[in-house]
């Protein structure tokens, strides 16, 4: 899948490059590799693309234990002595205090079928 960097798909990565489509899509486009398009705009030294202001996740909600209602995920984040400290808020598995993330860390499966789970 590599083939020659000849003038005239250099000159298409360059488009390409500039229409600010991804790496595996230029790559599709001229038939090789994401690492092969991105080792070649490294050595033309194209300027860096950041990630534009939509792509940016949006800042979570902070859930102090005021707002902290059943059926939230009560799994606390950060020093409860220091500024920020909250809990995740997201919903919780039924039957649990804490979300799927959370009951991960909190419980373990044991027993032979691993049916079962135990806090940790």
């Amino acid at each position: 899948m590599t083939a020659e960097w000849t003038p005239e798909r250099t000159a298409a990565l360059i488009a390409l490059w500039s229409e600010e489509l991804s790496t595996s899509e230029i790559g599709r486009r001229l038939g090789t590799t994401k690492n092969a398009v991105i080792g070649k705009v490294h050595r033309l030294g194209l300027p860096q693309r950041r990630p534009s202001v939509l792509s940016e996740p949006e800042p979570a909600q902070v859930i102090k234990l005021d707002a902290l209602r059943s059926g939230m995920c009560s799994w606390p984040l950060g020093d409860p002595e220091k500024e920020g400290f909250h809990f995740c808020g997201d919903e919780a598995v039924g039957g649990k205090p804490y979300c799927a993330t959370h009951c991960a860390q909190a419980y373990i499966r044991t027993g032979k079928d691993r049916g079962q789970t135990t806090a940790a």
